[in-house]
């Protein structure tokens, strides 16, 4: 089981996630892609890691705009587990040309 951080611990993770927020509770963040197949692409690879860590963020759709929602439900809250998947999410959405 993955310990869940404290305050302290989740702002220093986050000062270099840029453009997510959170707090001990959920890391949060929206992304904007070019076209609405490029969104659905980026849920397509965020899905196939959520699979393989075992590990499934909440996710809106809203044409091009996704917003994923990270918390370690089994630990009551974020956990590095979370700043590891949000690292991961941020390099998808990057190289499908994100903003």
């Amino acid at each position: 089981m993955n310990p869940r951080l404290d305050a302290d611990e989740v702002a220093r993770l986050l000062a270099p996630l840029t453009r997510w927020a959170g707090d001990v509770d959920v890391l949060e963040r929206s992304y904007v892609f070019p076209d609405f197949p490029t969104a659905i692409r980026a849920v397509d690879e965020i899905a196939v890691i959520a699979q393989e860590i075992d590990h499934h963020p909440d996710i809106d759709i809203r044409w091009r705009t996704v917003r994923l929602v990270l918390s370690t439900h089994d630990s009551g809250g974020v956990t590095q587990l979370d700043f590891d998947f949000a690292h991961r999410i941020d390099k998808i959405a990057s190289a499908l040309g994100a903003t």
